[in-house]
């Protein structure tokens, strides 16, 4: 796998009657019986991790004590280019008022995430692109403001004008609508069983917190509200606290039913 994305994790060999749990990169796993037999999970590898991913497994049975095993799955660094913006100082070196704010819309953000383990699975694969126009900025891609590299964009970036529709990329629980200082108007989609993703910077919401929405339906419509230079889509995606490639959400899901 390569670091910020989300792949399938198969374990072969495992008796019908043992209990099958485990964590990676702090984040628990979910597993599922596939028909051809193997347990399967999704499992995400963190942009900033080393180049192995460290997975414990407990197995439990009436037989004996739980067993944990410890594997070390091999991660990739990936390749991700470097991008110059010019934005008004304001928002590259926030007000104090401004980042007090900015550290209260993450932890509202992060507590979505971590209820989203609690969450049962809404979603069903493949999960599919919020818009079919044009993708304008890729995740990964390094973030220099005004000369100075800041951040990394850990999103996938859609074209779009001002009133056009986004999409949920699969079914799930509206988890947060929101008016955040950098991402702008926010929509926030629980899928279940740790999968989450975002949908920034619109022009308006369609949806309201606790709605349940189907893949394919308009939750909001393109803006260029929060720290935008231009209107478009940011969308992204989280297993629990862990930012992935949104657009991995479309291969990792294996033989997952």
């Amino acid at each position: 796998m390569v670091r910020g994305t989300l792949a399938c994790l198969i374990v072969r060999g495992v008796s019908p009657v043992t209990l099958l749990s485990g964590e990676a990169a702090g984040e628990p796993l979910h597993f599922a019986q596939t028909d051809a037999g193997p347990l399967v999970a999704l499992v995400a590898a963190p942009f900033d991790d080393a180049d192995s991913l460290r997975v414990m497994l407990v197995r439990s049975d009436s037989a004996g004590p739980p067993d944990t095993i410890l594997v070390a799955l091999p991660v990739a660094r990936g390749a991700y280019r470097t991008e110059g913006l010019r934005v008004a100082q304001r928002f590259v070196e926030p007000d104090s008022g401004s980042a007090a704010r900015i550290r209260e819309e993450m932890a509202a953000a992060r507590a979505v995430s971590r209820r989203a383990h609690d969450t049962p699975r809404h979603w069903t694969a493949p999960f599919r692109r919020p818009r079919r126009t044009r993708i304008t900025s890729g995740y990964g891609t390094a973030r220099e403001f005004n000369g100075v590299v800041q951040s990394r964009h850990l999103g996938t970036d859609f074209a779009g004008a001002v009133g056009a529709p986004v999409r949920a990329a699969n079914a799930g629980l509206v988890a947060l609508v929101a008016d955040f200082y950098l991402a702008g108007t926010v929509v926030y989609l629980d899928h279940g069983e740790g999968l989450v993703t975002g949908y920034f910077h619109l022009s308006r919401a369609e949806v309201t917190p606790g709605e349940i929405v189907r893949a394919g339906q308009l939750i909001g419509r393109v803006g260029g509200s929060g720290r935008v230079t231009a209107p478009h889509l940011h969308w992204i995606a989280r297993y629990g606290a862990v930012t992935v490639d949104p657009m991995s959400l479309r291969t990792a899901y294996c033989s997952l039913p």
